[in-house]
């Protein structure tokens, strides 16, 4: 790969600064406990890449070199069967880990959604961290429960939830996301940017193209939603659109 971004460690377009204490995902990624001299031994080894849309960050199979953090954009998470079927599996969003210790082949196809930008560490280095900082070895358990959590979450949405609830389920978690990154606990209406296109969403929820419009309308013209241009989208009330996803209300992350 040729995609990385050296000019001061990262791409000034992306609005941000390289250092640790200033980064936007430094309480969420799997950085978040880490003490000041150990932020300064991850600052030591990590290095920064970027990619367009549409670009291919690591072929399933293939070997990856590094983990990362997402420190903002998205990417989607394919697998592709024998006979060229391909399915999307799961979406990395900001402060999301990618790559996973003593494995180094990617399980995966990992391609960027959005522009991207990544906090990486060589797999070695990151794995001598991992034994010598118990705080990032810690909150990488913690994250990867979390994903845990998220995927039996999305076995019964995908087993068992209508077309509504399926929409509703994935709008409610990305603006839950986009309430943690802005630190607001007290999510009401929210404005977030749709990281997928409709095409996309219906091969991730199961449905087809028509369905997610249909869908989408419906929740539009009912209040919950408001379109405000062509991937913008504002949540005018989370709680009751949460009240259509199908869930018990228990408050729990969706995805």
């Amino acid at each position: 790969m040729t995609h990385i971004n050296s000019i001061r460690g990262l791409d000034p377009a992306a609005g941000f600064a390289a250092s640790c204490q200033q980064c936007p995902i430094r309480y969420r990624a799997v950085c978040a406990y880490c003490e000041e001299d150990e932020l300064t031994r991850l600052e030591a080894v990590k290095y920064y890449r970027s990619f367009q849309p549409g670009q291919v960050i690591v072929w399933a199979g293939d070997r990856l070199d590094f983990v990362a953090s997402v420190v903002a954009g998205v990417a989607s998470l394919t697998q592709t069967l024998e006979d060229g079927r391909t399915q999307m599996v799961g979406l990395l969003l900001p402060s999301d880990f990618l790559g996973r210790p003593g494995r180094d082949l990617a399980a995966h196809t990992v391609t960027a959604v959005t522009d991207i930008q990544l906090c990486c560490f060589r797999r070695e280095p990151f794995e001598r961290l991992l034994r010598d900082v118990p705080h990032i070895a810690s909150r990488l358990l913690e994250m990867t429960l979390d994903e845990l959590d998220a995927a039996r979450e999305w076995l019964v949405l995908l087993g068992r939830k209508t077309a509504r609830e399926k929409i509703a389920s994935l709008l409610v978690g990305l603006a839950r996301r986009e309430a943690l990154a802005r630190k607001n606990t007290a999510v009401g209406q929210i404005e977030l940017e749709l990281p997928l296109t409709r095409e996309a969403m219906a091969d991730y929820l199961g449905v087809t193209l028509e369905t997610v419009s249909r869908q989408i309308s419906a929740l539009r013209r009912e209040g919950l939603i408001e379109l405000a241009g062509k991937r913008r989208l504002i949540v005018r009330d989370v709680q009751a659109l949460l009240d259509q996803s199908g869930d018990d209300n228990d408050g729990g992350l969706l995805i």
